[in-house]
């Protein structure tokens, strides 16, 4: 019923910064925890970070903890994902969808990370 499109996604150079946004369409984005996640090249698809559907509990993966931040506007219905300090290892294709059950994933957006 929730269309996502993420955006935000570009070339950065290792230490630089990004914020993706995660736009949703639909009546129900409100009641779902969001996440992020993310699919490296020759890797699988890989939790990132998650989000309550208040915005009052997050939760991340080790390898971006004290580095990405996720926050939503549930009125704007838009999830963010501010990345700093980033690495090439961060180098991937991000999506956004519910969690920690996703449904339909979308295009995502490209990250890729020079060192």
């Amino acid at each position: 019923q929730v269309q996502l499109v993420e955006s935000g996604g570009g070339l950065v150079q290792a230490g630089g910064s990004l914020r993706l946004s995660c736009a949703a369409s639909g009546r129900t984005f409100r009641v779902y925890a969001m996440g992020w996640f993310r699919q490296a090249p020759g890797k699988e698809r890989e939790f990132v970070t998650a989000i309550s559907w208040s915005g009052e509990n997050t939760y991340s993966a080790d390898s971006v903890k004290g580095r990405f931040t996720i926050s939503r506007d549930n009125a704007k219905k838009t999830v963010y994902l501010q990345m700093n300090s980033l690495k090439a290892e961060d180098t991937a294709v991000y999506y956004c969808n519910r969690a920690p059950v996703t449904n339909y994933w979308g295009q995502g957006t490209q990250v890729t990370v020079s060192s």
